[in-house]
């Protein structure tokens, strides 16, 4: 075997060195994590932002060839999960599929989503359906990554083929594992939301923004995934960047939330601003009434909080036991009930809750709830309800894009 032939299969064409084949992979797995999250999440899934139609066709061309995903199956699949979340028919939910199932066998369970064809008609709507997309990007899917193999092996030699490994790997590990799994197992939450979602890191930067994922499922169809001053979302500061290129279109981000001084009555702008952040609105009441409740309790009885109440249960209090086992559920609804006062903010939160929670189209009869709400909540005597309510109805919205 001649030298050169040797020098082909070890190095291809280009003959990079170390440092230049991981700047290659660290550039085509990032552009393969923007593709995934600007194009088929925020903007194909959610409509949270418009490309213009060359940046639109690039990432559609990028996913084809990099992960041999399908538009429309991606998108029927996440819009089943926000539409199925925690449920036995979500399709990757730990809490029903086990956090080893779904990190471990993400692509798998992605596999047997897909096959639900009736899902894929359901929430599949308004996806590409053009001459490229039916002759070859959907017919011909598992053709790219054989492309891209083709193309790493002659530029890069055999290391083009481990590039081209770790890039089938990427997708698989990173989104269908660490965001579907660990996205609703670990991590902290800003919102108490009607599932499990976490945030993983407030810097989202290593997969595309995906990091934020609690923030996420409590707005869904926002482009901008950040929403505290201290956290960053790479793909907003791209997203951001293309607008300024006239190359997106931001269409929705999540709405900024102001509280007025002085309203003495719950109005039409506190009705909407609660609307827009019910989970705020509860992840306020737990922080700002239950917990300085609970450590009210605990001072009362002369012991620390954890002794008075096991984390894991005071945890549950969050969202009333939803994700607790039968018999630690009926510990805690034990607990409660022998604490009159806990029982009675719990019952306010509840009825709180359904209010925002309801599907009635009658404005005006749901703003007399919430103003026969605020009225009972101030006159309980407890001043913690009472300082709540009169924050609550300084609710407003503000409509900031930073």
């Amino acid at each position: 075997m001649s030298a050169s032939l040797l020098d082909f299969l070890a190095g291809g064409l280009l003959q990079f060195g170390f440092w230049q084949l991981l700047l290659v992979l660290l550039v085509a797995t990032q552009l393969t994590i923007f593709s995934v999250t600007l194009y088929l999440h925020r903007s194909q899934a959610h409509r949270g932002v418009d490309f213009h139609p060359l940046i639109a066709h690039f990432f559609r061309f990028w996913t084809w060839l990099t992960t041999s995903m399908i538009t429309r199956e991606w998108v029927a699949i996440h819009r089943k999960h926000h539409a199925k979340c925690e449920t036995e028919e979500d399709p990757h939910s730990p809490m029903h599929k086990g956090i080893g199932n779904v990190f471990w066998r993400g692509v798998e369970l992605y596999r047997e989503a897909r096959r639900q064809r009736a899902d894929m008609d359901q929430y599949g709507k308004g996806t590409p359906d053009d001459w490229i997309e039916r002759r070859l990007y959907t017919p011909l899917a598992t053709m790219g990554p054989v492309v891209l193999l083709v193309i790493q092996f002659t530029l890069f030699g055999f290391a083009g083929v481990a590039i081209w490994a770790i890039q089938m790997a990427w997708i698989p590990f990173w989104a269908a594992g660490v965001v579907n799994g660990l996205g609703h197992w670990w991590g902290y939450r800003n919102f108490e939301t009607n599932d499990t979602a976490t945030n993983l890191t407030p810097w989202a930067v290593w997969i595309g923004g995906e990091e934020l994922h609690n923030n996420h499922h409590a707005f869904p169809s926002s482009a901008r995934f950040a929403l505290r001053r201290w956290e960053f979302d790479i793909g907003w500061v791209v997203i951001r960047g293309l607008e300024k290129l006239r190359l997106a279109k931001v269409l929705r981000v999540a709405p900024s939330l102001d509280v007025r001084p002085n309203i003495h009555v719950p109005d039409t702008d506190t009705m909407r601003a609660l609307l827009a952040h019910r989970f705020q609105a509860m992840t306020d009441y737990h922080r700002k009434v239950l917990k300085p409740a609970l450590h009210e309790e605990a001072r009362m009885a002369g012991e620390k909080l954890r002794a008075l109440l096991p984390r894991k249960l005071r945890k549950g209090l969050v969202d009333d036991g939803r994700w607790l086992k039968p018999e630690a559920r009926e510990q805690l609804d034990r607990w409660v009930a022998e604490r009159p006062q806990i029982h009675t903010l719990i019952e306010y939160r509840a009825r709180l809750r359904a209010l925002l929670e309801a599907r009635s189209h009658d404005a005006s009869e749901r703003l007399a709830q919430l103003q026969a709400w605020c009225r009972e909540a101030e006159a309980s005597g407890n001043r913690l309800l009472q300082d709540y309510a009169q924050r609550l109805k300084g609710y407003s919205l503000q409509n900031a894009r930073t």
